[in-house]
C-alpha cells in the first residue's frame, strides 16, 4: 500500500496563504487518484479537492473554490494544496488521501494542522 506524508501545515492570519504538499511512497504513484480532506473540531471529516491520477481532472468543494489549487507532480510523487486567502473557517486537520478510484480513497496520511487567525 501507499504511505503518505504531510507537510506544510501552521498558523497563518486570514487573507494569507499555504501550500500543504503530500509526499508518496512504496507504489506507483500514477495508480492513484489523490485527494485532500480537511476535519475541523466536532465536525466530520470532508473532501476539500480531488484530482485525477494524471492530473488533468480536478474537482473542489464549493467553500473553497476559487481559493484553492490542488496540483501533482508525479515525477516527484507528490500532491500539493495551494491555499490563497485563507479563512478562520479553514482551519482544520488536512489529510491526503490516495485511492485507485476517485471518490474512494484507503490510504491516508497523518495530518497535518492549518490554524488560520482573525
Amino acid at each position: 500500500q501507499v504511505q503518505l506524508v504531510e507537510s506544510g501545515g501552521g498558523l497563518v492570519q486570514a487573507g494569507g496563504s499555504l501550500r500543504l504538499s503530500c509526499a508518496a511512497s512504496g507504489r506507483t504513484f500514477t495508480s492513484y487518484a489523490m485527494a485532500w480532506f480537511r476535519q475541523a473540531p466536532g465536525k466530520e471529516r470532508e473532501v476539500v479537492s480531488q484530482i485525477n491520477r494524471f492530473g488533468y481532472s480536478t474537482d473542489y468543494a464549493d467553500s473553497v473554490k476559487g481559493r484553492f489549487t490542488i496540483s501533482r507532480d508525479n515525477a516527484k510523487s507528490t500532491v500539493y494544496l495551494q491555499m490563497n486567502n485563507l479563512k478562520p473557517e479553514d482551519t482544520a486537520v488536512y489529510y491526503c488521501a490516495a485511492g485507485y478510484y476517485r471518490g474512494s480513497y484507503d490510504a491516508w496520511g497523518q495530518g497535518t494542522q492549518v490554524t488560520v487567525s482573525s
